[in-house]
This record gives C-alpha cells, sequence and structure tokens, in this order.
C-alpha cells in the first residue's frame, strides 16, 4: 500500500511543495513545530533512511541542504534543525525545522495548525528562493 508520501508525489493528494527535482520532492508539513517546517523525502519508496543505498542517501541529504539554505533565508531563524523520525509515516523522510530554541524542534510540543492561506504563502515564498 501506497504511504501518504507516495500518494503526495504522484498528485493523489495535494501538498504545498516548495521543491522538486526527479529523485526528490520537499513540502511544508501541514501540522508544524513552527511556521516553514519542511519534509524532503525521496521518490522511491523505502521506510526506513539507513536502508536507502548510499547514492540515494547522498542526494536525499543534498537535496535537503539546498531546501535548507533556501528556508533559512525566508524564515527568521538562528538555525535549519534536522532531524529524522521515522515513525509517523513508513516513507524516508528528512524533517527541516526552522529553530531559534532546542524547544523549537521538540516533537512531543503540540503543533500548529496553520492556515491554508499561510501555508500556500510559506511555500510561494521559500520556491521563489529556490
Amino acid at each position: 500500500m501506497s504511504s501518504i508520501f507516495t500518494k503526495i508525489i504522484n498528485r493523489e493528494i495535494p501538498a504545498y511543495i516548495v521543491a522538486e527535482d526527479d529523485q526528490h520532492i520537499a513540502f511544508l508539513d501541514i501540522n508544524p513545530l513552527v511556521h516553514g517546517h519542511v519534509l524532503i523525502i525521496p521518490k522511491k519508496e523505502v521506510d526506513y533512511i539507513f536502508d536507502l543505498d548510499d547514492e540515494t542517501l547522498s542526494a536525499l541529504t543534498r537535496f535537503a541542504k539546498k531546501v535548507a539554505i533556501a528556508l533559512k533565508k525566508v524564515v527568521s531563524c538562528k538555525r535549519i534543525g534536522v532531524a529524522v523520525i521515522g515513525l509517523e509515516v513508513p516513507h524516508t523522510h528528512i524533517h527541516l525545522v526552522p529553530m531559534n530554541t532546542m524547544g523549537d524542534i521538540n516533537f512531543t510540543q503540540p503543533k500548529l495548525s496553520p492556515s491554508k492561506e499561510s501555508l500556500a504563502e510559506m511555500a510561494a515564498k521559500i520556491k521563489g528562493v529556490m
């Protein structure tokens, strides 16, 4: 069965896509820890990040770096935090989280519920600097 992320890749469900190439896609988390929280995924559906072959893992990391650089230009923050949790969706994904404090990347905190308009505006800003 396809993961929810594969359904986003296949455009079966909508997402606020901020970047894409032939192997990867980046989109906003619709229930983010902070505004600008982005998910980076390979288009190839593999559950666990360390099950990716070396070339795919390396390419995923390079793609995440490009998105993180763009994200930092758009969101005022000290750093872009990186997290790989992997328990929520059985499809490799990297969280990019704008951070000003350690608490900004605490996954036990309540998530935000931004409006569709807010998400669309953020996605457009990130795309604009990619």
